[in-house]
């Protein structure tokens, strides 16, 4: 008798993965940061985070910096993603391709061209050109998700709310932008996530007054004697990031149920 081949199996090879490459360094991370440079158990290295004033004021600007440049890629995104999907043009999608395909280009040498078109146009190196750099490396995705969101919409909904008598506006807040919501939920995460803790655009992009979290950490594990407070820093951005994912999570939840109720 053949064993059965369950398909459950060819989940084997990525659980593995996750171990190896998620798991193993979360747990090494997690060490270095209770532990001082001689290996001795120790919480001092997370104290520093709350008693150094300094540090949560870099980390107040790189969550600020971030929503700043979260909020320029929604507006930007969500016309530009709107006009696509609700467009009758049948090339449509080689359009939506032109704003992906940046993408699969190297971030780091999307962000060197625009530097050197920044010194090409006269823009110098400074918080605007991290926040230009910013959008610039993440409104795809913005556009990706909520476009999707559009594109895929059950039209049946808007159809009736014409039907109703629902202007155009009302239509758009009450039945487009609220079916939309998941799309809207995954831009913003995949912008502000990366964008509160990036490293090479502050980097290529600022100056010396351009300093942000992801900087401040950079600058711990580039000195042996300072790792563990860099893991520590590193470990207490994973808790805030896995926060604001339950918290969008919870928030796109609670937009389907009010969806699933009322439509």
């Amino acid at each position: 008798m053949k064993p059965k081949f369950k398909r459950t199996y060819f989940a084997f090879p990525y659980a593995l993965l996750c171990v190896l490459f998620v798991v193993v360094p979360l747990i090494i991370m997690l060490v270095f940061a209770c532990t001082d440079f001689e290996g001795n158990f120790t919480l001092n290295n997370f104290g520093y985070f709350f008693t150094e004033s300094e540090t949560q004021i870099v980390l107040l600007k790189s969550v600020g910096t971030a929503l700043l440049a979260t909020v320029i890629c929604f507006l930007l995104a969500y016309p530009l993603a709107y006009i696509l999907a609700s467009s009758p043009f049948n090339k449509t999608a080689i359009l939506v391709m032109l704003f992906i395909i940046p993408m699969w280009i190297n971030s780091l040498l999307r962000i060197y061209a625009t530097r050197t078109f920044f010194e090409m146009i006269g823009i110098e190196r400074g918080y605007l050109a991290v926040v230009i750099g910013l959008v610039y490396d993440f409104l795809p995705f913005m556009l990706l998700p909520i476009y999707t969101s559009l594109n895929n919409m059950d039209k049946s909904f808007l159809e009736a709310s014409y039907d109703l008598g629902a202007n155009p506006i009302t239509s758009f807040l009450k039945v487009t932008f609220p079916l939309s919501m998941p799309g809207v939920v995954s831009g913003i995460l995949m912008v502000f996530m990366p964008a509160i803790s990036t490293i090479g655009i502050t980097e290529m992009l600022g100056n010396k007054d351009v300093y942000l979290f992801g900087n401040l950490i950079n600058d711990y594990l580039g000195e042996f004697y300072t790792w563990n407070i860099g893991a520590a820093y590193s470990f207490i951005m994973l808790i805030l990031i896995a926060v604001s994912m339950l918290v969008a999570n919870r928030f796109g939840d609670k937009e389907s149920n009010v969806r699933g109720g009322t439509i």
